[in-house]
């Protein structure tokens, strides 16, 4: 992968990462709940989660190329469009908010593990857009293994950073979220429609 388009690629993750997502809640309440450090067994599951979604979406993705390399054209139309649909899903949607627990349940680690890795494997939606999102990135005539990796472990190291600081951080986020929550899915809504529109021109 060329650095320019890895650079467009991390800047792109990001912008997903920060978008509030079932993830993101999740370990927003388990940082509430039980902490960072605990929750870290729900990050790790969720990193697992998004791995195993990004290698169905390209190793798919890549049978489909296999047999009409020229898919991929129709491929960034498609996910084109979705991206600008996603993006006003983003726009339109109410502020993050995580309602007051009365008293938490203590979870195992591997409960907390198993938590984190059925939000990020069984949400459609994720699955969707790594399928609209990918095709973006990918060189057909280039290893789809390698682009795997790299395109899987700079998600995950970038999803683990920020869903580790908002565990570390989710006393003070939440009322910062229920305060200009609207305003920060405006901004991300944007940058989804602006990648929708950009991408696909590549």
């Amino acid at each position: 992968m060329a650095l320019d388009t890895w650079i467009i690629y991390a800047l792109a993750a990001l912008g997903l990462s920060l978008t509030p997502g079932p993830n993101g809640l999740l370990v927003l309440t388990h940082g509430a709940l039980y902490g960072a450090k605990r929750t870290l067994a729900t990050i790790l599951g969720g990193s697992l989660g998004f791995t195993l979604v990004i290698g169905l979406s390209m190793f798919g993705l890549g049978a489909f190329l296999v047999a009409a390399p020229d898919l991929i054209i129709w491929l960034k139309l498609a996910g084109g469009l979705y991206l600008i649909w996603l993006g006003v899903q983003v726009w339109r949607a109410p502020a993050m908010r995580v309602g007051k627990v009365q008293e938490a349940t203590s979870l195992s680690p591997f409960a907390l593990f198993r938590q984190g890795l059925l939000a990020a494997s069984s949400n459609p939606k994720g699955i969707l857009f790594f399928v609209a999102f990918l095709p973006q990135f990918v060189v057909p005539e280039r290893s789809l293994l390698a682009q795997f990796a790299i395109m899987a472990l700079t998600f995950v190291v970038i999803e683990f950073g920020y869903e580790f600081l908002v565990a570390f951080f989710a006393d003070r986020l939440q009322p910062l979220l229920a305060k200009a929550g609207k305003r920060f899915n405006r901004f991300f809504g944007g940058v989804f429609i602006v990648i929708g529109v950009l991408l696909p021109l590549r």
